[in-house]
C-alpha cells in the first residue's frame, strides 16, 4: 500500500527541489546593486507619481474569502452528480441538506452586507 503513494511522493519531491534551485539561482545570479532608479516601479514607459503600494479595502479581501468559500463548497456538486444514480434518495437528500446550509451561509453573507461594494 505505501508503493501506491510513491509517485506522489516523487512528484512533491521533484517539485520542491525545483523550487529550491529557482531560488538559489535567482539569489546566486540576481542583481546584486539596487539603485533608487531600478527600485521605482515601471508603469507601461510613464514615470511613476504616488508611493507603488496604497492601503486597500478589507471589503476587497472579504468578497475575495467569501469567493473562495462558494466555489469549493460548489466544487463538491461534480463528484455528487457523477455517482448520483448509486446514491439514491440518501445521496439525494444529503445533497439538498448541503446546498440549504450554503445557502444560509450565503443569505447571511449578503444580509451583514459582505457583499455589498461601495
Amino acid at each position: 500500500m505505501i508503493q501506491d503513494y510513491l509517485p506522489l511522493v516523487i512528484l512533491i519531491s521533484v517539485a520542491t527541489g525545483l523550487g529550491f534551485i529557482a531560488l538559489t539561482i535567482g539569489i546566486l545570479f540576481g542583481p546584486r546593486r539596487p539603485t533608487k532608479r531600478k527600485g521605482e516601479p515601471y508603469e507601461s514607459g510613464m514615470t511613476p507619481y504616488g508611493p507603488g503600494t496604497r492601503r486597500m479595502n478589507v471589503r476587497y479581501y472579504l468578497v475575495a474569502v467569501l469567493f473562495i468559500l462558494f466555489d469549493v463548497e460548489i466544487i463538491f456538486f461534480l463528484p455528487w452528480a457523477i455517482v448520483f444514480k448509486s446514491l439514491g434518495i440518501f445521496g439525494l437528500i444529503e445533497m439538498i441538506l448541503f446546498t440549504v446550509i450554503v445557502l444560509i451561509g450565503f443569505v447571511y453573507a449578503w444580509a451583514k452586507g459582505a457583499l455589498e461594494w461601495e
